[in-house]
C-alpha cells in the first residue's frame, strides 16, 4: 500500500462529499443557525423600535442608534445564554464590554451605511432620502455587513473558546 493509500483509507479517516464537510464545518453550522435566530429576534426589535421613532420624527441616525443599542443588549442576552453557552464563562462585565465594544462596529458600518445612502446619494436622487431608501440601507445592506462583522468578532474575541476546548 502506498503512503497515500494509507493516509486516505480506514476508518480513522474523515468521510468525503458533504458528510465530510459536515463533519468539519458542523459546529460551526450549528452556531451559525443559533447566532442567526438570536440575530432574528434582535432584527425585529431593532425595526420595530426604529421604525416607532423614525415615524415618530425622530433624527434618523439617533433611532436607528438607539434601536440598534436595544437590540444589541436582547443579542448579547441571547448569545450569551444559548448561542456559545457552551464557550468557558469569564467575567460578565468583559464580555458585555467588548460585546458592546464591536456592537458600536457594527452599528457604525450601519450608521456609515444610513449616512451615504440619505446625505450622499440623496444629494443626487431623492429616492434615497425616502424612509424606504433609509430602512433598505440599514437594515438590508448595513445590517449584512455588520452581522458579518459581529459573527466573526464575537466567534473569535467575545465568547473564544479556552485553548481546553479547542
Amino acid at each position: 500500500m502506498t503512503e497515500l493509500q494509507s493516509r486516505t483509507s480506514g476508518p480513522e479517516t474523515r468521510p468525503g462529499g458533504l458528510r465530510g464537510l459536515y463533519a468539519r464545518f458542523g459546529h460551526l453550522v450549528h452556531e451559525l443557525g443559533k447566532f442567526g435566530t438570536v440575530g432574528i429576534v434582535a432584527f425585529g426589535v431593532d425595526f420595530t423600535i426604529f421604525n416607532v421613532l423614525l415615524f415618530g420624527g425622530v433624527n434618523n441616525l439617533l433611532a436607528a442608534t438607539v434601536s440598534m443599542v436595544v437590540a444589541a443588549t436582547v443579542a448579547f442576552v441571547g448569545n450569551r445564554f444559548w448561542t456559545w453557552r457552551d464557550r468557558e464563562r469569564t467575567n460578565l462585565r468583559r464580555e458585555y464590554s467588548l460585546y458592546f465594544l464591536f456592537n458600536v462596529g457594527g452599528l457604525v458600518i450601519a450608521l456609515v451605511c444610513l449616512w451615504f445612502s440619505h446625505y450622499v446619494l440623496g444629494a443626487a436622487w431623492h429616492f434615497f432620502e425616502t424612509k424606504l431608501a433609509d430602512n433598505i440601507a440599514k437594515n438590508l445592506v448595513g445590517m449584512a455587513l455588520g452581522t458579518a462583522f459581529r459573527f466573526w468578532s464575537y466567534r473569535q474575541i467575545v465568547f473564544r473558546r479556552t485553548p481546553a476546548e479547542s
